[in-house]
Order: structure tokens, then sequence, then C-alpha cells
């Protein structure tokens, strides 16, 4: 599957445990996501645009509009990798 260099580093730390905290607008629409690791930091570089390639492609997911977190199509599509920060 291919998958982008910021796609692959989102899905990376959403597999050790981060999440995807999104704000919803009047009509219920997604107008804002910050991406947060499994020690409590925002991961840069994942934004709107980011967040819905994720969400189109399965890769995440929100249950009872819980944060988001990695789906189990994500963690099959994840390479895996010591450390994806380069």
């Amino acid at each position: 599957m291919n998958i982008s260099k910021d796609e692959q580093r989102a899905l990376h730390v959403l597999a050790r445990g981060g999440v995807i905290r999104h704000e919803r607008g009047a009509g219920g629409k997604v107008l804002d996501v910050t991406c947060f690791t499994h020690d409590g930091l925002v991961l840069e570089g994942c934004g709107l645009a980011l967040f819905q390639r994720l969400r189109k492609r399965g890769f995440i997911e929100s249950r009872g509009g819980a944060p988001y977190r990695i789906s189990r199509r994500g963690r099959r599509a994840v390479r895996a990798q010591p450390d994806n920060a380069a």
C-alpha cells in the first residue's frame, strides 16, 4: 500500500498509543484536529488534510465521540520502524 511519509509518521504515533483529538462545528463537521503522542506531546504536521486522508482510507476511527485512534486496517498498513522521526 502506498502511504506518504506524513501518513506513516502519524500512524506510527497512533500505533504506539497516541490519539487525534478533534473539534466539531455547529453542523457536526470536523473543524480542527490535534495529534497527541502517548507521552502527551503534540505531533507537528498532523493537520486537517492529513486527518481527512487517514479517515477516508479507513486507517483511523472514533467510537462514540471519543478521540480518533488507529484502526485494525491502519495497524496492518503501518511499517515497523524503531524511529519514524526522520
